[in-house]
């Protein structure tokens, strides 16, 4: 079993009470639209084509179809991916591999990704793959955060830590610093203000902490 057969394995068992974390009716409204917020700033472009890399529960996706773009959304989990058919009927998801996206070039406006940076094998290649299928002036987004600063916890086995380059991240530039060494211009951190104030109100999934999440962005 290789280690990315391990991530998809842990994801596709956790599936279900990811979902449901994330479609709690005492937040859900609340979490729609501060998303919603955040990926329309992200992506201040007309409506155009996106691919969601990690799409996961498929609730990025959503929103983002919401906002007026057609979505492709990929994961490699076969568990998350029935959870997000079933939720979420606007995006077209497919399976697909978030390091290497199976599309022609220049089939994408903008790459989308969401807690999707550190658990990747090779983050440096994967963006090097998304600017291949973006459109001249394109946009890649991605949101995430130095998630486990105590240290890898015990739900990967440690093969599975080694092999992730951003999973111990110390400082959220690291992360940025994928986007500026692949060659993105005008690469931006942004502090989600909205996002912390929503989990310090409502709580997160299992076995996290309340920690500031950012969203990067780069032009191709």
């Amino acid at each position: 079993m290789t280690t990315q057969d391990r991530i998809n394995d842990y994801w596709t068992g956790r599936a279900p009470s990811y979902a449901a974390y994330q479609l709690q009716p005492q937040r859900l409204v609340d979490d729609i639209a501060a998303w919603s917020k955040v990926w329309a700033g992200a992506l201040p472009l007309p409506v155009g084509d996106v691919l969601d890399v990690g799409t996961g529960s498929g609730q990025v996706a959503s929103i983002l179809a919401g906002l007026g773009h057609r979505v492709t959304g990929i994961d490699l989990s076969l568990g998350m991916l029935d959870q997000a058919r079933a939720a979420y009927p606007g995006p077209d998801f497919r399976l697909g591999d978030a390091v290497a996206p199976d599309f022609p070039p220049a089939s994408f406006d903008a790459v989308t990704g969401r807690y999707v940076m550190w658990t990747l094998r090779d983050p440096a290649l994967a963006v090097q793959n998304w600017m291949r299928l973006l459109r001249p002036g394109g946009t890649i987004a991605v949101v995430d955060s130095t998630w486990f600063p105590h240290g890898p916890q015990d739900f990967y086995d440690p093969s599975v830590w080694a092999a992730l380059p951003l999973a111990q991240a110390a400082d959220i530039n690291q992360t940025a610093a994928v986007l500026s060494g692949a060659g993105l211009r005008d690469v931006t951190v942004t502090p989600l203000t909205t996002i912390h104030e929503l989990d310090e109100k409502y709580g997160v999934a299992p076995n996290h902490e309340v920690q500031m999440q950012y969203l990067i962005t780069g032009h191709l």
